[in-house]
């Protein structure tokens, strides 16, 4: 608990901030005087006497409101309420919105634009604290250092200390959006969205950052005259930018006015996929070594694989942690390996029988399965399915040469466990293509 000599130190403090905070702004509207402008100079300076200045800030405090939800995005003149609020936490890390940045959500405010010196009056902040936390709070060293009279301290604290509270009773406008929320046997829900500004100021003050920052031109400098740099920069293709407000940005709210009236748009649109053409695995006997052994991800895996085996080689140890990752890590090559047969299957049926097909045919049945529907003598090989053990075979002893090295080479039993692991897979890869004809 802090004691009296901490909450006069204290309190000082804060009587010598708003001293500065009030003549500061006097001082500002004096010099726009003329020196024959004694009459408005006398009132000014009547207006700014502290104690008169901060009890007409408490009557303008209702003016506005702090909040992180604002009404008058969606138009000008809603005349709806706003909302200070950090966002659902039930929503959870899968959504994204105004909980996901709950702690540093930049507080905005609406209202009356003559009022916005009270906000900044009440962003002031002494000992890590602003004067708005301090009135919530109830602070003693507030009290004292804004009225020797503590009734009247209280008074103003009390005040203060509404700027986030809605004025009022909570309502939209015929100006707001509204959305009917179907529930059910004919009922709804009215749902009023509101703009989300503080969330919108963290995105814009980032993307801001990334562009213009000194940094990020110290880097697209450094990229434009090709040497090398310490970090990178980021780009926002097809950037759009909403305006709210016009020529009168702090209309709309506090924030809205330091971002320019800018909203930034990322382009909310499905990518523009170019597929480069399937080839069918002509020029050679076997797709698993040159077309599938080659593909970046198989390489990476088997790559993976191997240093695992050769780590548990060494430690001479085999639990179920070793065997489980070493299932995984061969089930995920199992499933590169039905992937490229899913592209391969996606070219039209029949391209096995041209003269620059040198696949085996076990290979042929397994990739080029529309044959059998104009070929009556590949229909009957394809259909009696042993093509599908020879697939297996030649995939464990692909794998095993694949990921053998000198201190782990791989034998028969190796091979014999990577083809059960495709087998089961292939069979219904069978069916599924046979419940097709």
């Amino acid at each position: 608990m802090a004691s009296s000599s901490d909450i006069a130190g204290d309190a000082e403090q804060i009587r010598q901030a708003i001293t500065v905070f009030i003549q500061d702004r006097l001082q500002s509207k004096l010099d726009s005087l003329k020196d024959s402008e004694d009459d408005a100079r006398r009132k000014l300076l009547a207006e700014y006497e502290p104690s008169t200045w901060i009890a007409n800030a408490a009557r303008r405090v209702s003016h506005i409101q702090q909040v992180t939800h604002a009404i008058k995005y969606t138009h000008p003149d809603a005349k709806g309420s706003s909302l200070s609020a950090p966002g659902n936490a039930k929503a959870g890390e899968i959504m994204v919105g105004s909980h996901s940045v709950a702690d540093i959500l930049p507080p905005d405010v609406v209202g009356n634009a003559a009022a916005l010196d009270v906000y900044k009056f009440l962003r002031l902040e002494i000992g890590d604290r602003s004067l708005l936390d301090r009135a919530i709070a109830g602070d003693p060293a507030l009290a004292s250092a804004l009225s020797d009279d503590p009734d009247l301290a209280t008074e103003w604290m009390v005040t203060f200390a509404t700027l986030p509270e809605a004025k009022g009773q909570p309502a939209t406008h015929k100006l707001a959006k509204q959305l009917y929320w179907p529930l059910g046997a004919g009922c709804y829900h009215l749902l009023a969205p509101l703009f989300p500004s503080s969330l919108v100021n963290i995105v814009w003050a980032g993307i801001r950052a990334d562009r213009f920052s000194d940094d990020a031109k110290l880097a697209r400098e450094a990229r434009r005259e090709k040497r090398a740099h310490p970090h990178g920069y980021c780009e926002y293709p097809n950037l759009a930018i909403q305006n709210f407000g016009g020529t009168k940005p702090q209309n709309i709210s506090q924030l809205n006015s330091e971002r320019h009236g800018e909203n930034w748009l990322l382009p909310s649109l499905p990518p523009n996929w170019k597929a480069e053409s399937i080839r069918p695995p002509f020029f050679t006997e076997s797709v698993f070594a040159r077309r599938f052994g080659r593909r970046q991800a198989v390489r990476e895996i088997a790559r993976i694989l191997s240093a695992f085996l050769q780590s548990v080689a060494k430690s001479e140890v085999n639990n179920i942690r070793i065997r489980d990752k070493r299932a995984e890590l061969v089930g995920h090559i199992r499933d590169e390996l039905l992937q490229f047969a899913a592209e391969i299957h996606e070219i039209d049926g029949g391209w096995s029988r041209d003269e620059r097909c040198r696949l085996n045919m076990a290979e042929q049945c397994w990739l080029d399965p529309k044959r059998a529907a104009t070929d009556e003598e590949f229909a009957a090989r394809w259909q009696r399915g042993d093509w599908q053990d020879e697939i297996c075979l030649r995939f464990g002893n692909w794998l095993n040469v694949a990921i053998s090295t000198e201190h782990t080479p791989m034998g028969q039993v190796e091979a014999e466990a990577w083809q059960v692991v495709l087998d089961n897979e292939l069979r219904l890869t069978r069916l599924e293509l046979t419940d097709h004809d």
